[in-house]
């Protein structure tokens, strides 16, 4: 994966991949991060000289991550919940044939440990190199595999479909028929065999349309992308609007103030003075920030990592892929020469590319523009570092997993009526106390006026979507308004009912548990 996971989003991109599972990575470390072109990598080694595995998704599907579960640097899974179906998608690389065979077997426990601890309601995919054979022709194992595999079965393939059987599952390559060249997944020198599969319950099987080698790419040196088209039965369920905020922070400038005030007054009929009720004066705020600062358009901002990706690398690598395909059909030691020097050039290209993007970057820190890239950059690398970006279902006291809006909501309230009706031995009422009677004094305008100037600005917004910017814009307008409206709750003893609601964010703790 060094120096190839732009590469690699490019190549999922072009073939329309959503999910891949890679064996070999040798990086080192528990982590998520960023690959470019929207494509988040979840990855897990502990030598950055030897094994790793890892699962790339598609930006849409990166929020429907629910679980990461990293057994060792050969076996990890994600759990993943689209449209109330639940998809586990294992990564696994099974040790090489001339392994011991203690390695081997320690494998094959932790693969059957993953497998057991998802539910048998669940869907799930492997995506796996085991490093074995199957062989072509399935006579006595028909239940779990096709005809169409590639030569001879070995011990490893036999261990492979002996894991199936176990699993109830069927090994996805051998049931389509395909030609050779889409069947062979490793090629390295006169060597071509079949030890990358793609795995699924035989009661899904129905759900996969079609499977084969992707060939003509040059990520991989040796080898070739497996990818199969599955058809998930989902219940479909309406799409949550893309969040679009006011550009709040505009009001920063002073030219966009004095507009916003003009504007404010227009929409009052020119009156300098707020309307006494909260909703009115609310809702009149939030149309004309809408109109004169306008919304954001809810996507997402540029790739700041992948900045280097440009048209001279993009070219390199097309030249490479080329070379490789050229290779591939007529192995002369000429083509094979063209290739390597090409695969030199593809990585000095990079190296510069890299180089004079965080040249450039470094040159623009004097400026504030630079300074919100660097910090915005910061931010990207400690989201994508986060393997779950939002908490989407939870589970029931049962320990089973809820995806309805409904029940996701039945069981916060039930969580929270208990959490609030349980009595505490330091919090109970002491019987027989006198309360102290006295007048309340009035909230006075300079008080308001001293707590706005204390306040600080660029906060997150709550509920009403009206944040501190506004009311300091406003100046004495907004004074004398504020000042009323805290007067009139503290005699009427009640609020206005918009302050009445909140948002509640689950945090997650360090194994994902909210």
């Amino acid at each position: 994966m060094t120096g190839k996971g732009r590469e690699l989003a490019d190549v999922m991109e072009r073939r329309k991949v959503d999910i891949l599972c890679v064996q070999e990575t040798r990086w080192k470390g528990s982590k998520a991060r960023s690959i470019g072109a929207g494509f988040k990598l979840f990855y897990y080694g502990v030598d950055s000289k030897r094994n790793g595995v890892g699962v790339v998704l598609k930006e849409e599907f990166v929020r429907n991550v629910l679980e990461v579960k990293r057994v060792s640097d050969r076996v990890m899974s994600l759990k993943l919940e689209i449209e109330g179906v639940m998809l586990n998608v294992v990564s696994g690389y099974a040790p090489q044939v001339g392994c011991e065979l203690e390695e081997k077997e320690r494998f094959w426990s932790e693969l059957d440990e993953v497998m057991e601890s998802i539910p048998t309601g669940e869907r799930v995919v492997i995506g796996a190199d085991f490093n074995g054979h199957v062989g072509e022709g399935n006579r006595g194992d028909e239940e779990v595999m096709g005809k169409f595999g590639v030569k001879e079965r070995n011990l490893e393939g036999q261990m492979v479909v002996d894991f199936a059987k176990r699993m109830d599952m069927g090994v996805v390559n051998t049931y389509f028929q395909k030609r050779e060249e889409h069947r062979v997944t490793y090629k390295s020198g006169g060597r071509r065999t079949q030890v990358d599969y793609i795995l699924c319950r035989r009661g899904n099987l129905k759900e996969i349309s079609d499977c084969k080698v992707v060939v003509g790419e040059s990520v991989a040196r040796q080898h070739r992308m497996v990818v199969c088209r599955m058809t998930l039965m989902v219940c479909k369920t309406k799409r949550s609007e893309i969040e679009k905020k006011t550009k709040w922070w505009k009001l920063k400038k002073e030219e966009c103030c004095e507009e916003f005030r003009q504007k404010l007054r227009q929409a009052l009929g020119g009156q300098v003075v707020l309307p006494d009720d909260w909703e009115t004066t609310a809702e009149v705020i939030r149309e004309t920030g809408r109109k004169v600062l306008g919304v954001s358009s809810g996507r997402r901002k540029e790739d700041k990592e992948t900045w280097w990706w440009n048209e001279e690398v993009q070219d390199s690598i097309q030249r490479k892929r080329l070379a490789k395909k050229k290779w591939d059909m007529d192995r002369t030691e000429e083509n094979r020469q063209e290739y390597k020097e090409l695969q030199r050039r593809v990585k000095r290209e990079v190296s510069k590319a890299k180089q004079k993007a965080y040249d450039e970057l470094y040159t623009r820190l004097d400026t504030r523009e630079g300074e919100k890239d660097l910090y915005r950059l910061a931010r990207q690398r400690d989201r994508d570092g986060k393997d779950v970006q939002q908490v989407r279902v939870i589970k029931d006291r049962d320990g089973r997993v809820l995806t309805s809006e409904e029940s996701v909501q039945r069981r916060w309230k039930e969580y929270f009526e208990e959490l609030m009706n349980e009595e505490n031995e330091r919090e109970k009422r002491v019987e027989g106390v006198n309360s102290v009677e006295q007048k309340v004094d009035k909230i006075r305008k300079d008080e308001v006026r001293k707590a706005l100037k204390r306040m600080k600005s660029g906060k997150a917004v709550g509920p009403d979507d009206i944040p501190v910017e506004v009311w300091k814009c406003l100046g004495e307008a907004a004074v004398e308004f504020l000042a009323s409206l805290f007067n009139r709750v503290l005699e009427s003893e009640r609020m206005p009912e918009e302050w009445r609601r909140s948002v509640l964010v689950p945090i997650f703790k360090n194994k994902g548990d909210v």
